[in-house]
């Protein structure tokens, strides 16, 4: 069985996992990938094969709570250039936080779908993480 490659990515209140090679795991693996998700209320997009969850954790509190599920996974971190912008988001799911803080997969589709104010703000932020 194929381990899943994971990239594991932190913000201020949440992080965001992409996992790079998805169409390789099997159905179970993805089901138990989901589950992880599901449990701890996030979001598991198919579209951009990643998750994202709003919580506070580390890198190595993350492959540790891994190893405890027993989900067999090769994880990496991704660090992310902070920006000292302060904008916040005015509608929707994450109404409030701070565009540095969104997850990657939020980010990609406000770049595909709004046409806002804001979209300087989100184009610098997807440079930022070089996305």
């Amino acid at each position: 069985m194929v381990a899943a490659e994971l990239l594991f990515t932190r913000y201020r209140a949440s992080y965001t996992v992409y996992v790079k090679n998805m169409q390789e795991l099997s159905v179970s693996q993805i089901q138990e990938l989901e589950h992880f998700v599901s449990v701890r209320h996030g979001y598991f997009d198919f579209h951009t094969f990643s998750f994202s969850i709003q919580k506070k954790i580390g890198f190595k509190e993350f492959t540790k709570l891994l190893s405890s599920l027993d989900i067999t996974a090769v994880v990496e971190e991704k660090i992310v250039k902070n920006t000292e912008d302060t904008a916040k988001i005015n509608f929707g799911k994450y109404k409030g936080m701070l565009y540095n803080d969104l997850p990657d997969s939020y980010l990609l589709w406000l770049s595909k779908n709004y046409s806002g104010k804001d979209r300087n703000i989100i184009t610098q932020e997807l440079q930022n993480r070089n996305l």
